[in-house]
């Protein structure tokens, strides 16, 4: 079986979540999770810069066959919804030049593969994740488990085409 390497990325501009899984079809190897931070206080010109820096290092060492990305939803604070658009394309950007498929989910989407259920409580999805990579601990920061899920998601929706 073919084994791809799927970057998961949990978007923000003062936490970006990442998680970078092989996966054969059947079976998930870690092989790195973390979290891009920005300091609060720093012009937003200059975090996203950082966030730009960041993001082609984790491109440039794991060298992901594809990324999934969390798509985003509007809450009531439109401020922050367009801040985190604006971090997102960021991230967007270094998978596009790199011709690296760009694949994104919601927030319902995640939570039913992962769990089995799209209504499923943040610490459930954390919890499954645990397990499905045979972890010890829940990863942390929240962010990079949630990219993990992000991640995972996307192995279980390619599963059979890697077959």
């Amino acid at each position: 079986m073919k084994t791809i390497r799927i970057l998961g990325v949990d978007p923000g501009y003062a936490i970006v979540g990442f998680g970078v899984l092989d996966y054969d079809g059947v079976k998930f190897q870690l092989v790195e999770y973390g979290a891009v931070l920005t300091e609060a206080g720093t012009p937003f010109p200059e975090r996203l810069a950082s966030i730009h820096t960041d993001i082609e290092f984790i491109f440039d060492k794991f060298k992901p066959e594809c990324m999934a990305i969390e798509r985003l939803y509007f809450n009531t604070n439109q401020k922050t919804a367009i801040d985190v658009a604006q971090a997102r394309g960021v991230t967007l950007l270094s998978a596009a030049t790199r011709k690296v498929p760009i694949f994104e989910y919601t927030p319902l989407q995640v939570k039913s593969s992962v769990t089995g259920y799209g209504k499923a409580e943040k610490i459930q999805v954390m919890e499954m994740t645990r397990k499905i990579l045979g972890l010890a601990q829940i990863p942390k920061p929240d962010d990079a488990a949630d990219a993990l899920a992000i991640a995972i998601c996307h192995g279980h929706t390619t599963r059979f085409s890697l077959r």
